[in-house]
């Protein structure tokens, strides 16, 4: 499967924005799909999850309330949702795919296929 990540930009603190991940191939829904992002100078790290359902969901505690991830499973599209963006949220997004409908993954090794990066960028 090809991850295409879209929707970052830049924004003020406190506004919102909408990323997108479409993904190409089939068995989408087999899927389950992960949003990672990394600040300048510092590591990758997992920022939320959702399983094939959409049932399921899971989100690093630096983001609960302000991030929701969703997906849409007839446009093959799994979206992050991000509120309340703070400086600290800067960061180039991420997504990530994994062949698997059991597990909830957070840690980078688990996906097989990532899209090239979308840069959100938060001014104060």
């Amino acid at each position: 499967v090809q991850l295409q990540a879209s929707g970052g930009g830049l924004v003020q603190a406190g506004g919102s924005l909408r990323l997108s991940c479409a993904a190409s191939g089939r068995s989408f829904s087999s899927y389950t799909m992960g949003w990672f992002r990394q600040a300048p100078g510092k590591e990758r790290e997992f920022v939320a999850v959702i399983g094939w359902g959409a049932g399921s969901t899971y989100y690093a505690d630096s983001v609960k309330g302000r991030f929701t991830i969703s997906r849409d499973n007839a446009k093959n599209t799994v979206y992050l949702q991000i509120n309340s963006l703070k400086p600290e949220d800067t960061a180039i997004y991420y997504c990530a795919a994994v062949f698997d409908k059991a597990h909830l993954f957070t840690r980078q090794h688990e996906y097989h296929y990532w899209g090239q990066g979308t840069l959100v960028t938060v001014s104060s």
